[in-house]
This record gives C-alpha cells, sequence and structure tokens, in this order.
C-alpha cells in the first residue's frame, strides 16, 4: 500500500446548530431535558433510532422539539448527544512515542484505505499483536484514528481500516456517512477485513496473531468476522448480534460489551450469549449498569461514561493481549 501524508480536512461542524443560535440553544428547555434522567434516556432513544433506523434529519428535530419544548432547545440537545469532531482527539496524531500514516492501496481487488498507529521501538522490540479496528456507522472518524492511537500506546500494532474506502472513502458529512454504511456490501467488507489479517500477520513486527475490536457498526463487525473466520481474538462493544443459530461457527474468542439501557442492542446480544454459551465458544460478556449505548465514545458528552469506558477498555486490552501475545 502506498503512504499517504497524514491528516486531512476535518469534519464539518454539526449543521443543526448555526452560528447565530448558539448562546440561544443553552438555555433552560434544553438543560432539564438533559438532567431530568426519564428525558435525557427518551433524548437518547430517539437520537439513537435516527442513527440506526430511519436517518431523517427532520422526524429527529420534530420530536426532540416535542420532547425538548423548542426547536432552539432541541438543536442544543441534540448537538450534547451526537458526536463532536472538536472532541476527537486525547493522543496527538503527532505524538512523538508514535508511528502513524494513512494508507492507501487495494484489498480484495477494490480501494482500500487504513490508518495506521504502531510505537516507535527502539532497540530490539517484541513482536506485537495486531488489533483490526472497525470504525462505528459514521465510518473512519478522528475519533476512531485516536482510539487506534490508543491502542498502540498500549502495545499494539493498530490498523484502522476505512471499510467505506469501495465507495470512495468516509465522507466529512456524518449523515452522508451513514447513508452509505447502510449501501456496503458486506462480503466485500469482510473480504477486505480479511485481507487486511492476512497480511498485516507476515509484517516482521506481528506476533502472528490478529484481532478485532469494533465499535456499535463495527461491534456487529466483530461478531460477523468472528462468524466467518479470520481473527484469533474479537472484541464487540455494544454491536447488533448475528442469529443464534451461527454461534456454532464462531471461531475465536470473544469480549462481548454491552450497555444496560441499550435495548436495542440487547434484544440480539442476549439470545447470542446464550448460543455461544450453548454451543462451548469461548468468550466473555458484560453489561454495565446505568450507560447507555456508545458510552465509550468519550465525543459524545451525553452518553459518555468515564468510569465505565475505563473498565471496559482494562478488559478489552488485557483479552487482546491474552490471545494476540506470543
Amino acid at each position: 500500500m502506498t503512504r499517504v501524508p497524514h491528516g486531512g480536512a476535518p469534519p464539518s461542524p454539526n449543521p443543526l446548530l448555526p452560528a447565530s443560535l448558539g448562546a440561544a440553544a443553552t438555555g433552560a428547555d434544553s438543560g432539564k431535558a438533559m438532567t431530568d434522567p426519564s428525558l435525557r434516556d427518551r433524548a437518547v432513544q430517539l437520537y439513537d433510532a435516527f442513527t440506526h433506523e430511519h436517518r431523517d434529519r427532520r422526524t429527529l428535530l420534530r420530536q426532540m422539539t416535542a420532547l425538548a419544548g423548542s426547536a432552539v432547545a432541541a438543536e442544543a440537545l441534540i448537538t450534547g448527544i451526537a458526536a463532536s469532531p472538536a472532541a476527537a482527539t486525547i493522543i496527538d496524531p503527532a505524538d512523538p512515542r508514535l508511528m502513524t500514516e494513512m494508507r492507501t492501496g487495494t484489498q480484495a481487488g477494490k480501494p482500500a484505505r487504513a490508518y495506521v498507529a504502531m510505537l516507535k521501538d527502539t532497540g530490539k522490540a517484541p513482536k506485537r499483536g495486531v488489533v483490526l479496528v472497525i470504525h462505528e456507522n459514521r465510518g473512519l472518524t478522528p475519533h476512531i484514528q485516536d482510539v487506534t492511537r490508543r491502542l498502540a500506546l498500549d502495545g499494539f500494532l493498530a490498523v484502522a481500516p476505512d471499510l467505506l474506502a469501495p465507495q470512495g472513502g468516509t465522507p466529512a458529512d456524518e449523515d452522508k456517512a451513514r447513508e452509505l454504511i447502510g449501501t456496503v456490501d458486506y462480503d466485500l467488507a469482510l473480504a477486505q477485513a480479511r485481507a487486511f489479517a492476512d497480511e498485516l500477520r507476515t509484517l516482521p513486527q506481528s506476533s502472528g496473531k490478529v484481532g478485532m475490536i469494533g465499535f456499535c457498526w463495527g461491534g456487529a463487525f466483530v461478531n460477523r468476522m468472528a462468524v466467518a473466520g479470520g481473527i484469533d481474538a474479537g472484541v464487540s462493544y455494544y454491536g447488533p448480534a448475528p442469529a443464534p443459530a451461527e454461534a456454532t461457527r464462531v471461531s475465536a474468542p470473544l469480549l462481548l460489551q454491552y450497555a444496560e439501557k441499550d435495548t436495542r442492542v440487547a434484544q440480539t446480544g442476549e439470545p447470542w450469549i446464550a448460543a455461544l454459551k450453548a454451543a462451548g465458544k469461548p468468550f466473555q460478556a458484560f453489561t454495565y449498569p446505568g450507560v447507555d449505548h456508545a458510552f465509550n465514545n468519550d465525543t459524545s458528552a451525553a452518553r459518555y461514561d468515564k468510569a465505565t469506558a475505563d473498565l471496559a477498555w482494562q478488559r478489552s486490552t488485557a483479552f487482546l493481549h491474552r490471545y494476540l501475545d506470543r
């Protein structure tokens, strides 16, 4: 794959919050909605339905206005729940401990793109486990690139494929990205991920083991990859599960991270856990109390839960080291 300079234009700001409304949109109505537990939970459910089901902003705004009491308050409410590109960077892309780059090329006969992060080793470096980082339904965002850097600092060779690359790559407009994710050729995406894994196993820095971690849409992808084969371990964060009948085909140990309030995913997760147990497959599953879908995403102020995210991350990295290290 050929190398491309790191960086790129930042995603566009939230189109629902014009600058002229910035001050007014922080009024009492939206504040009440985010501090009243029942209203807050309903707001998160409405936003999740928008991002994962209908993707109609007019419907979302109408529903949020009814909940918050005014259109201005509704816009502020949406902004608090939506991911903020401005909050994406926890680990500086130019961190001197890391080598990072965006690479382009082909995998499975189609355009491919991936963000790569690894430690700058000095002297004789240990062989490192490879982790493929699978993005949410908004594509390879700055947040997912930041998560990739975090994994590199935890001692992995971390690679985040852009599974929208065959369609031109992740657009800056998140609504457009969500539309594209609904048209992904899933078999091609699995083939590209397997091709990445096969290639990365052979790198001199690699332990020869490849794991996968994914969030939301990416969490579902991890489950599907474990069924399809090609990875040595998988970590799925709040990812909808396959049909329980597929559990007998799972070929890699799984760590499943769920949110108690995420009833949409729980409807598939609970039968999946039972099926994995019945099939005798190696897995761990945790449901974290009192948190929402996307609790790990620190760019979403309303849903991020630091204590839960930290605990889940510790479990994730320990699990991946267990199965990927030599």
